[in-house]
């Protein structure tokens, strides 16, 4: 797990190249891959046109090139390092667009100058940080996945980049950024409503299309900073890095290490390892309650009772009354009534503890569907206060809300670092 303001956390192992996810990803390192790991014997991957990770575990980084090429074909790129350190000006901090545990990302521009017939657009590229905590492996699961996966509400892998131990992925460029940024930047314009449902939308189709495939893919890491915006605001998933394959035959769950977010992981999976397709739904059900309340997952800078989303949001979520005062004050109650309350209530089944009661996405993309043309603005209905100093005391109010004559007090769900597989 890791902390929403830090770069990723992973359990500490002895032997950090003798992972879990083997049914998927077999023994592929989560550390710096190393000549006699690419040696060892991989599992394949399931259903993904029959490519197998022993056939991408050769020492040679020519030889994986070879192996992708013959397995994607046009459909991805195999650039250059000096090509992509041309179209970044050698991965220049003017070009830097953001850091994460897998390295940093930098803009750049392609055109047919770099590659005949190559669209002139502008990209993300995605350099691997040798030393990080993130490493081949998570490379090698977005060339798999993003490599064959393709819908409108999943960012485009355009190509990646292996030469010797450099690893690299060049994506469409996204210029909204992430969702995260706009939520929580405080230069940020505050999202409308409307723009909120859309993004929810777009973020609910990628997920149903990852869980409706012929074999079900598990994201694994749904979060608000892992869903880019087009420019028209349109959301689509990126960093499948910790995706995996779902359960098959009669199996229920994947068992596996505990990775993820804190905050953003369901309570069963930070448990037991146990995961499955509900557990995206968990995390879907967080961010819709950071949409809804312009509140992070986690928050340390809060006080105490206030620092877990979920937990302090939940006794808020059934009734329309104190709903009000949990809502986006950035929102100043141009927001729709019945939509918050849809919201709130969808949001409340997607964190149940039991994962049986977490509705699937179709259910949750027909609830959204019919959320998109009200407008019972909150402003022009009463139950929003006009002014933006009576709007903070609504807020400031909830602190004291008090239930049966006595405060309420809100208890944080224990997390624990790491599962046994």
């Amino acid at each position: 797990m890791k902390d929403s303001n830090s770069k990723p956390w992973r359990p500490f192992t002895a032997n950090c190249c003798s992972v879990e996810d083997q049914a998927v990803f077999g023994n592929f390192s989560r550390c710096r891959p190393s000549r006699s790991d690419f040696s060892k014997n991989i599992a394949p991957l399931p259903s993904f046109r029959r490519l197998s990770f022993s056939s991408l575990s050769r020492s040679s980084s020519t030889r994986i090139n070879e192996d992708l090429a013959q397995s994607f074909g046009p459909d991805l790129l195999d650039f250059q390092l000096s090509e992509l350190r041309a179209i970044t000006q050698n991965f220049s901090s003017h070009f830097l667009l953001g850091e994460g545990g897998f390295g940093t990302v930098h803009k750049g521009y392609v055109d047919d100058n770099l590659r005949a017939g190559l669209k002139a657009q502008a990209v993300a590229v995605k350099l691997l940080d040798i030393e990080g905590l993130q490493g081949h492996r998570e490379w090698l699961a977005e060339v798999i996945f993003l490599g064959q996966l393709r819908h409108p509400n999943l960012v485009k892998l355009i190509g990646y980049c292996c030469e010797d131990e450099e690893r690299l992925l060049v994506y469409e460029f996204m210029p909204r950024g992430s969702l995260e940024n706009h939520l929580f930047k405080r230069l940020s314009v505050a999202l409308p409503w409307g723009t909120r449902l859309k993004i929810a939308m777009g973020a609910a189709k990628g997920l149903a299309f990852l869980h409706g495939a012929e074999k079900p893919v598990i994201y694994r890491d749904f979060k608000t900073s892992n869903v880019l915006l087009d420019s028209d605001f349109n959301a689509k998933l990126s960093d499948f890095g910790l995706a995996t394959m779902g359960p098959e035959g009669s199996n229920t769950h994947v068992t596996t290490r505990v990775m993820g977010t804190y905050g953003y992981a369901a309570p069963e999976y930070v448990s037991t390892g146990h995961l499955t397709t509900k557990s995206d739904i968990y995390s879907f059900g967080v961010v819709l309650l950071e949409l809804l309340t312009g509140r992070r997952a986690m928050d340390k800078t809060r006080p105490k009772t206030e620092q877990n989303l979920v937990d302090w949001a939940k006794p808020y979520l059934t009734s329309s009354r104190r709903l009000r005062c949990v809502i986006d004050p950035r929102l100043a109650g141009q927001y729709s009534v019945k939509g918050a309350k849809e919201i709130a209530l969808l949001a409340l089944q997607c964190v149940s503890l039991n994962p049986k009661d977490r509705p699937k996405m179709p259910a949750i993309i027909e609830t959204l569907e019919g959320l998109q043309h009200l407008r019972d603005m909150a402003v022009t209905s009463g139950q929003w206060p006009a002014s933006p100093k009576a709007s903070r005391s609504v807020v400031s109010a909830a602190k004291e809300k008090r239930e049966n004559g006595a405060k309420i007090y809100w208890k944080n769900s224990p997390v624990t670092h790491s599962a046994k597989s």
